[in-house]
């Protein structure tokens, strides 16, 4: 998800989610398969598959499917090796993106993402031309339930978060990245339902799109960014009415 926030993103953007769920399963997959395959398959004392495999829970992933990703990462030790790689650049309006990806031949990946943007209104950017305008954070998105905003803070707080952003009836948490873990155990022994749960990029500032038309046409791109198998995740600093959002994204 991506935008200037992810609880509203999530809530208007539900039913694209739910329409893409085996795509998100897929990438989450090949999240777990690296990462067993560098550390191998036991999550306690591997924590990038630890991440990998709270993430895929946290998407409502099949315990029986995360098992198998696992057992083909670590068995499949002649397979290619998985590259993290991010790319930046702009969409239509001046909006700043981070394209994070995993891929296994990135002589491939990189002239798809740039067709893509550039296909989309939008254009590649040179390495640190807009990681500087993000931060890199832990991020839950949780339902508010028959919580208030303060009852809300205050769990939040107590796991280890340190910044709430209430938004109707879901809300976006934030922390430190290295303490994802710990939060994201703190926020469920809380009984929070968990929307997502992710480390991610958050934009420290935030750009207003100016009409519907360029509204249109930076979620068409972010979705087409999000289709390619390559793609994790898209981070970007726009802002939108959520009246548009909600529009757009239905």
């Amino acid at each position: 998800m991506a935008g200037h926030s992810h609880s509203a993103n999530i809530k208007h953007r539900k039913n694209a989610v739910d329409a893409k769920k085996a795509k998100i399963f897929s990438k989450a997959a090949r999240n777990i398969i690296s990462a067993a395959r560098q550390g191998g398959p036991d999550i306690e004392t591997n924590l990038k598959l630890k991440y990998a495999v709270e993430k895929a829970k946290a998407a409502n992933m099949p315990k029986d499917n995360i098992e198998r990703a696992i057992k083909k990462g670590a068995g499949d030790k002649g397979g290619d090796d998985f590259e993290e790689l991010i790319y930046e650049g702009y969409a239509p309006g001046g909006v700043a993106l981070l394209i994070t990806c995993l891929t296994d031949n990135r002589n491939r990946t990189a002239p798809e993402v740039k067709y893509t943007l550039e296909h989309g209104g939008g254009n590649l950017g040179a390495s640190g031309s807009v990681s500087f305008m993000f931060d890199f954070r832990s991020i839950f998105v949780v339902e508010m339930g028959d919580r208030d905003e303060d009852s809300l803070m205050e769990c939040a707080l107590e796991a280890g978060a340190d910044d709430v952003l209430v938004e109707g009836d879901v809300a976006t948490i934030y922390g430190d990245p290295a303490q994802f873990l710990t939060l994201k155990e703190g926020l469920e022994r809380a009984q929070l339902s968990l929307l997502s749960a992710e480390t991610g990029y958050v934009p420290q500032n935030t750009v207003q799109v100016e009409s519907k038309d360029d509204a249109r046409r930076i979620l068409k791109l972010i979705d087409t960014l999000e289709d390619n198998d390559d793609v994790q995740n898209v981070f970007a600093n726009y802002e939108m009415p959520d009246e548009w959002l909600e529009e757009l994204s239905s």
